[in-house]
């Protein structure tokens, strides 16, 4: 009797409760998993808005060259090649890049040509060698397969935007790669 009258006050008291205990428990643990998520993914589209920013503050860098003459070691607004162009584009996100092409085409992570993507930095042999990393340039705008612009210093129209793809640079393309993360 005793066990009876136990057990049915604490059936009882247990179907008083508005929700069981592990319910509530349960609750808190969606609700704290769910904050998780969100709280990550915010953290990834801010890594995401933060190199679209650093891609566009590149960018802009390069362009403030426009029309600029094209001098060989040239590094200011007088006169600039096409790695001083880049190092100087760079160097507003504090990324510091080597200062020739031939060096700078050995940092960041190769991209294929399809792939590349507005601040990718493009490398050409242009001289003699036909495999010889001679001039780079830096991807401004990719509106579809057949059309990528790059800004670099040309050596005799100083600072412009060109297609990857005119005929001249695409046969001297060899390579692009991406040094923003």
């Amino acid at each position: 009797m005793f066990m009876r009258d136990f057990m049915s006050r604490k059936i009882s008291q247990i179907l008083l409760l508005p929700r069981p205990i592990w319910a509530v428990s349960f609750r808190w643990l969606a609700i704290l998993m769910l904050a998780i998520t969100l709280l990550g993914s915010c953290a990834a589209s801010r890594t995401a808005r933060t190199r679209e920013d650093k891609v566009d503050d590149v960018i802009k860098a390069a362009r403030a060259f426009t029309g600029t003459p094209y001098k060989w070691g040239g590094t200011t607004r007088s006169g600039i090649d096409c790695s001083g162009l880049t190092s100087n584009a760079f160097q507003t996100i504090k990324l510091p890049l080597p200062r020739t092409a031939y060096a700078q085409a050995l940092v960041g992570e190769k991209v294929k040509m399809k792939e590349v993507q507005p601040g990718d930095l493009l490398f050409f042999a242009t001289g003699k060698k036909k495999n010889a990393i001679t001039h780079v340039g830096i991807v401004t705008v990719v509106r579809g397969k057949d059309d990528v612009k790059f800004i670099h210093a040309s050596t005799t129209l100083g600072v412009v935007e060109t297609n990857l793809y005119s005929d001249y640079y695409k046969k001297r393309f060899r390579f692009a790669r991406r040094v923003i993360k």
